[in-house]
């Protein structure tokens, strides 16, 4: 039996919420698969479009004329956990249902602890929500004083700061969860990010989204876990990606992604914090391993026949 820690890529989710529910639909399959196999299950997954379109809605709504009070960026964050996490488990309930499988499956809202100090507040990087025309963008900071960048050429997009998670609040519960044999959908979004004021010691919800992968990361430590199971729209990691000499990776020990990482071959928003994040993991780890590949063959990946596998040497 292993414990694997499962991060759902964007392409699992859709853009709006019947679409996520007919692909969670079907992700569910695949995980109950991963169940079916003796193995212990604790899903992460990312949020972005979903915490963006939380908080379009409520600052339409606060500026509307039956005004609702403003929503802070956190909350949006738990409501994004709350409904993902919702329809995740109805699926997996759904499909452990159908298959006989007697096991229970919860969603924990989840708290990530970052350092007020981390320099990522200083350089929001992190785009969220819609994408905005130059002279919308302009407006909206102007109006509300958010942070905007061009991406990709697909627009405009709000930036919040994405620091570095250092602690995961409600570990004890999700190991609990897990250790009595239950699924778990936890840290979604890369978890809600919250400081921590020393001379008091209560936690604050801070505007930041934190990378889920790093977070999946962090988990997978916590937790003990045999495997991070990093899930995206590709089957292998890739060096020279896209070019005429690509070439896909089976492996890679933690020296070579290293030195992979120093030539440029993993980009900034893609690859790069997924590669970072298994080095995370693994590194001083010779027992665990990471890996990457696609969500239609995640159970190929923890078989080792598909995926690239990351691992101390």
């Amino acid at each position: 039996m292993k414990k694997i820690v499962i991060a759902l890529g964007g392409n699992a989710l859709g853009n709006n919420s019947s679409e996520q529910l007919n692909l969670l639909e079907h992700v569910a399959e695949i995980i109950v698969d991963l169940v079916k196999g003796g193995n212990k299950i604790v899903l992460t997954h990312g949020n972005g479009p979903q915490v963006g379109m939380i908080l379009l809605a409520m600052d339409y709504s606060s500026n509307g004329e039956v005004k609702t009070p403003p929503m802070p960026f956190p909350e949006c964050g738990s409501m994004s956990q709350g409904y993902i996490g919702y329809q995740l488990q109805q699926c997996l309930q759904d499909e452990l249902e159908r298959q006989k499988i007697k096991k229970d499956c919860a969603t924990l809202i989840t708290q990530v602890l970052v350092d007020p100090k981390d320099p990522a507040f200083d350089n929001p990087t992190k785009p969220i929500g819609m994408f905005y025309s130059e002279e919308e963008a302009k407006k909206i900071a102007k109006e509300k004083g958010y942070q905007f960048v061009e991406d990709s050429g697909r627009g405009y997009r709000r930036v919040v700061a994405s620091p570095k998670p250092i602690d995961i609040v409600e570990k004890r519960v999700i190991k609990e969860l897990v250790d009595n044999n239950n699924i778990v959908i936890a840290v979604g979004g890369g978890g809600i990010p919250v400081i921590k004021e020393d001379k008091i010691k209560l936690l604050e919800g801070v505007e930041a989204v934190i990378d889920k992968d790093r977070s999946a990361a962090l988990l997978a430590k916590e937790l003990d876990a045999d495997i991070l199971l990093i899930l995206t729209a590709v089957d292998k990691v890739y060096i020279n990606y896209n070019k005429k000499d690509m070439k896909a990776l089976d492996s890679l020990t933690v020296e070579e992604a290293k030195a992979y990482i120093e030539e440029g071959h993993f980009a900034k928003g893609s690859m790069l914090p997924k590669i970072e994040a298994c080095l995370e993991f693994v590194e001083g780890n010779p027992s665990k391993k990471a890996i990457i590949g696609s969500l239609e063959k995640a159970s190929d990946a923890i078989k080792g026949t598909s995926g690239t596998i990351i691992k101390e040497k």
